[in-house]
Parts: C-alpha cells; sequence; structure tokens
C-alpha cells in the first residue's frame, strides 16, 4: 500500500486514477479547490481535501504534502487566462516540488503534455502559449530538484473508454483517452524504471504495464 497525494483532485483524469489506485489498496488523498465538489470527490474512495493550490505557499503545500508516499500533479487552470495559467500550471506546481523536498517525499508524478520544452514552438499570440511556457518551467524545475520523478507527455486528451493500450516508442499525434493516462500513473508508480524519465505518449497496441517499462 501507498500513500498517494493527488493535486487538481476534480480533474477528468484525477477522478479515474482515485479509484484505479484505491482498488488495488493505496490510501488516496485527492487535493482540490471548489468545496462544491466535495462529494463527487469523495465517491471515487479517496480522502477529499478541499485546498487552493494557488494561494498556498511552499510551507502550506509541505503540510499537505507531509506523510504522502507520493505526489501526482494533475491540477491545471484550464486555459483561458494567462496570468492564471502561469500562476497555477507553472507557480503552484514549482512549490508543490519545492514542498515535497521540504517534507521528504521524493516521488513525484508531473502529468505534462506531448510537445513541452523549450522548443514548444507554440506563438506568443496563440492561446495555448501560457500553457506552454508553464509546462516547459515546470517541466525543466521538476528534473533539476533531485526528486524521483516521472514526465508523462500525453497528446490531445479524449473522453473515450479507455483501451489499457498505449504507445511509447511512436506515439503519433498523441491522442489518448483520459482514463488511460490515468491507467499510466498508475503504473508508472508501480515501477521504478520509470523514475527519472519523461514518457510520451498516445493510444496505441502495448499494454500500459508493459510499454512504460524501461
Amino acid at each position: 500500500m501507498s500513500r498517494v497525494l493527488i493535486i487538481g483532485g476534480h480533474g477528468k483524469i484525477a477522478l479515474r486514477l482515485a479509484p484505479l489506485l484505491v482498488e488495488r489498496g493505496d490510501e488516496v488523498t485527492s487535493v482540490f479547490r471548489n468545496p462544491d465538489h466535495q462529494q463527487e470527490v469523495a465517491a471515487t474512495g479517496a480522502t477529499a481535501v478541499v485546498a487552493d493550490v494557488e494561494q498556498l505557499d511552499t510551507a502550506g503545500l509541505a503540510d499537505l504534502v507531509k506523510g504522502q508516499d507520493a505526489v501526482v500533479w494533475s491540477a491545471g487552470a484550464g486555459g483561458g487566462n494567462p496570468a492564471r495559467t502561469y500562476a497555477v500550471d507553472r507557480d503552484a506546481a514549482i512549490r508543490s516540488m519545492d514542498a515535497a523536498l521540504a517534507a521528504g517525499v521524493h516521488r513525484y508524478v508531473m502529468v505534462s503534455y506531448l510537445g513541452a520544452g523549450p522548443g514548444h514552438g507554440v506563438p506568443e499570440d496563440n492561446s495555448f502559449f501560457a500553457y506552454a511556457e508553464s509546462k516547459t518551467a515546470a517541466d525543466e524545475h521538476l528534473r533539476g530538484t533531485g526528486l524521483d520523478y516521472t514526465i508523462l507527455a500525453p497528446g490531445p486528451l479524449t473522453m473515450d473508454e479507455p483501451t489499457g493500450l498505449i504507445a511509447v516508442a511512436d506515439p503519433g499525434d498523441g491522442r489518448v483517452a483520459r482514463a488511460d493516462v490515468a491507467g499510466v500513473i498508475a503504473a508508472v508508480l508501480l515501477d521504478d524504471t520509470t523514475v527519472g524519465r519523461t514518457i510520451e505518449f498516445g493510444n496505441g497496441d502495448t499494454p500500459i504495464a508493459e510499454a512504460v517499462t524501461g
């Protein structure tokens, strides 16, 4: 059994991840901002904790993280507001990494996206620019922390039913069901060969646990 903290607990990926972890016996805590979502998050089997990671400083985040075995960052501002995108997807994410270090929690899984990096190629006048910049900065910070990180880089997310199958070596555009992203997170948490890696993927024909093994 592991104790896993999911940040962004009301997100579409997190709502699919928490039951997978609970079912296999993990102790899951899901953090989310809006108290109106308490019942929906609790229904996943996770302990539902209301906290606004955008407002919490590193010490406050460290209090949340303390005692966990792993942190999963699946939060996001949802686009549309560049200032808030930078505040959540970059700044709060980076604080959560520093908080994990301060709390002695070394396993950290980041949900990023296929194409993130200094060469993301998104023009400044594109509405996606702030997100691309934020994810690039957060991923780069994570790589330098010394945490036992895994960065997951799926392509466009769908609401399709899960297949349990992905492609890693040649993911194409990386289109993938959110439920399969949840399956990938669950798998990498059990697989130490994924530590220190960035895994680009999309739906494919290889079972998830097999595909992520390094």
